[in-house]
């Protein structure tokens, strides 16, 4: 199972940018996505998650600015950033709670995507 993100880059405050994250390989269904992010010098954080059923969970830190969405047919999940700031600066992270054809159950990392806010 792989998962690739896609998105991000430089972004002047007060703009907005959208995240993409494709889950593939030996899946059998994906349950909660979620993205995450790294500031340089701190710890990963949680931004949002979401459920199959699209039950959402946000940091409060985001609320109001930013949304996650996922398609299960395409097994993708989205980050929509709006009003970003420069604090908001970190590699995001997408995460997949998957169970496999082979029935196992593991979670699963993207790669990571820079985010650069500019003030």
């Amino acid at each position: 199972v792989q998962l690739q993100a896609s998105g991000g880059g430089l972004v002047q405050a007060g703009g907005s940018t959208r995240l993409s994250c494709a889950a593939s390989g030996s899946i059998f269904v994906v349950n909660v996505m979620g993205w995450y992010r790294q500031a340089p010098g701190k710890q990963r954080e949680l931004v949002a998650s979401i459920t199959t059923s699209g039950s959402t969970n946000y940091a409060d830190y985001v609320k109001g600015r930013f949304t996650i969405s996922r398609d299960n047919a395409k097994n993708t999940v989205y980050l929509q950033m709006n009003s970003l700031k420069p604090e908001d600066t970190a590699v995001y992270f997408c995460e997949a709670g998957v169970v496999t054809t082979k029935f196992v159950r593991r979670d699963y990392w993207g790669q990571g995507t820079l985010v650069t806010v500019s003030s």
